[in-house]
């Protein structure tokens, strides 16, 4: 019997048999002399264009099982084959090394995600992964590989060094009951893929994790603890088995809290509304009883364009979204590009510190033309349901001001064009920056409510980029200066008579729901999965002891 720690990237428990996806001979190719370039070019081409197809396969297989925002890394990949330099790098090895595409491919392979890995920026060196993933499918193309299914028979549990995406999403998820890796974050495109699908998984178990089992082996998985028994014997396997049916026991509790009010024991009624990525993701709100949707993520309408969407196209989002809710409250962040979202057509300038940068509401103000593009698309919509606008990174009070300035505008053009809009609709502030935090009484007079997102709070109040897994142990989001910050925001909106809600990761941790509701945060969005557990923690609280 062997323990092994790692990070729990999703909460649940699994018990199975052992698959060790050895992936050492995917990247192995030989280098062959060849004589005629033009021909090779041309097999290189028809790989390519294999691959990209492929890759809208998946996308569309990765829309249905996690969504939108999930399925966004594919269109990233999609962008990454096409992209000029890698494949003109390709190309040259083929003409002046006169060698096959394979051995070319690979070349490209080592030299960009080398390149990545070596770059300050935390989101560009987690390219690199991506890098050597669409050389592995081209690579595959090339070789003709046919694909098949590497899980027969029983259900088991993936062992492997790391996961690709699309490796992720394309495995028969009837036949897997876990995901386990040696390496990895949290906050990595695989975590976020098994979050979304329901798998336990368990990233960042070291080195030794891979040479200490083997296929076949009993394995156990606790996604609540991050810890991993190869080979239990027979006291702890039986103990293990008491564990599973307690969790399978606290989810069927959690199936009869559909419909039902989230409220405190003594009355207090919490809003408790879901975070979304795109219209994809509607089901799962729906599902899971969401009271509305705190947080409408609209920056993917713009990743998953090759150029900036019309006010049309965004019209009919919107417009598809506020009639899905029917009377349930939709908020909408004003586009968030820059920092780790990047689109090319903006045509950013690379930063050297891209967290603190030129994103959201910088971008925006500084473009009056694509802001408003946006914002005429949410009021046109706003006659169709409940919407609310959020502006995301605010750090000062002009910023606010400028922001519902152009709102303004936009709303004095409609009306002269004779279009209808809500002349209701409410229009917030996302809380994101400790300078937002501090200035809050200065800004609730503004607006009509605050959102806290607490990931960017955590990052820039701590000094911790919270796409570094090296800085994990470092953004405590317990941190009294969080709390604080989250206390002192909440008191600021009450005192001018606006509702505050919290949008962040922190709004699921159930270890400070009852803190947060003490605080008096009237609302949380999380992740469709976590509405009922959420709501289970809130229906527990009594707040008059």
């Amino acid at each position: 019997m062997k323990r092994f720690k790692g990070k729990g990237a999703y909460g649940a428990l699994a018990l199975g048999k052992a698959f060790v996806l050895d992936k050492t001979d995917d990247t192995k190719v030989r280098r062959v002399r060849i004589d005629d370039t033009h021909k090779e070019l041309r097999r290189l081409e028809k790989a390519r264009g294999a691959a990209l197809a492929e890759l809208d396969e998946i996308y569309e297989k990765a829309l249905l099982e996690v969504g939108q925002t999930g399925a966004q890394i594919f269109e990233i990949h999609k962008m990454m084959l096409e992209d000029e330099d890698y494949y003109s790098a390709i190309e040259n090895t083929v003409k002046i090394q006169m060698v096959n595409a394979e051995y070319a491919v690979s070349v490209a392979s080592k030299s960009f995600s080398s390149m990545f890995e070596n770059m300050d920026d935390s989101y560009m060196q987690a390219r690199a992964s991506d890098i050597i993933d669409i050389s592995n499918r081209l690579i595959s193309c090339l070789m003709n590989k046919e694909k098949t299914d590497i899980i027969q028979g029983e259900p088991v549990i993936i062992c492997a060094r790391d996961l690709a995406p699309s490796e992720t999403v394309t495995l028969d998820k009837s036949n897997i009951r876990g995901f386990l890796t040696s390496c990895g974050s949290v906050n990595s495109h695989t975590s976020i893929l098994a979050r979304n699908m329901g798998i336990p998984a368990i990233i960042g178990l070291g080195e030794d994790f891979l040479s200490s089992v083997k296929s076949g082996d009993t394995v156990t998985i606790n996604g609540y603890t991050g810890e991993v028994t190869v080979c239990p014997d027979e006291n702890e396997l039986d103990n293990f088995k008491m564990l599973i049916k307690k969790d399978e026991e606290k989810k069927s509790l959690l199936e009869a809290l559909r419909g039902k009010e989230s409220a405190t024991i003594d009355g207090k009624a919490v809003k408790l509304y879901a975070n979304i990525g795109g219209v994809n993701d509607l089901g799962a709100v729906l599902y899971n009883d969401a009271d509305g949707i705190g947080l409408f993520r609209s920056e993917f309408i713009y990743l998953e364009k090759d150029t900036y969407p019309t006010e049309q196209e965004q019209f009919e989002i919107y417009k598809r979204v506020a009639e899905s809710m029917g009377k349930r409250t939709v908020i909408i962040r004003t586009l968030d590009i820059g920092a780790d979202k990047q689109v090319e057509y903006f045509g950013l300038e690379r930063e050297e510190n891209p967290a603190l940068g030129y994103r959201a509401i910088r971008i925006c103000l500084d473009r009056p033309k694509l802001f408003k593009t946006q914002l005429r698309a949410i009021f046109r919509a706003s006659v169709f349901g409940n919407l609310s606008i959020m502006f995301p990174m605010i750090a000062s009070v002009w910023e606010a001001k400028a922001a519902l300035s152009i709102c303004d505008e936009v709303k004095a053009e409609l009306q002269s064009e004779g279009i209808i809009y809500a002349r209701d609709i409410e229009i917030g502030i996302m809380i994101e920056t400790p300078a937002a935090a501090i200035i809050s009484d200065e800004l609730a007079p503004l607006v009509d409510f605050f959102s806290i997102g607490t990931n960017d709070l955590t990052q820039y109040t701590l000094a911790c980029d919270r796409q570094n897994p090296l800085l994990e142990k470092y953004a405590a989001p317990h941190h009294k200066s969080i709390l604080r910050l989250i206390d002192y925001t909440v008191k600021s909106a009450h005192k001018h008579g606006k509702w505050v809600g919290i949008c962040g990761e922190l709004a699921s941790d159930t270890t400070l729901t009852e803190e947060f509701l003490k605080m008096g945060v009237d609302e949380l969005s999380v992740s469709p999965s976590y509405v009922l557990p959420v709501r289970k923690a809130i229906r527990e609280i009594d707040l008059s002891k």
